[in-house]
């Protein structure tokens, strides 16, 4: 399976994007469908994820909450982060995600495989 993430950009303060991560290959079918930021000088850091398989569940990191929307296309086999009232706080290359497992969705180190990364910076 491989991971293509699209969708960055440059916008100001207040603005919106939308990326969208497209898996490839056979036998698709992951736990969940995460996205992590990690920005110059900072650790990689949990943003949002969708379960897959099952029944729709989302969850968020507390600093995106109500301004990100994580959403699924299973017949596409693609996952999208719709991104409004941007910050420049949000600045960060972005990376989807494949994989997790129950009590373990926020954790980077549970998702395999990685999309290459998509840059998002926001003006201020």
């Amino acid at each position: 399976v491989q991971l293509q993430a699209s969708g960055g950009g440059l916008v100001q303060a207040g603005g919106s994007l939308r990326l969208a991560c497209a898996a490839s290959g056979s036998s698709f079918s992951p736990y969940a469908m995460g996205w992590f930021r990690q920005a110059p000088g900072k650790e990689r850091e949990f943003v949002a994820a969708v379960t897959w398989r099952d029944a729709l569940m989302t969850y968020y990191a507390d600093s995106v909450r109500g301004r990100f929307t994580i959403s699924r296309d299973r017949a596409k086999n693609t996952v999208y982060l719709r991104m409004n009232s941007l910050e420049p706080e949000d600045t960060a290359v972005y990376y989807c995600a494949a994989g997790a497992r129950p009590g373990a969705i926020f954790q980077a180190r549970s998702y395999f495989p990685w999309g290459q990364g998509t840059q998002v910076t926001v003006s201020s």
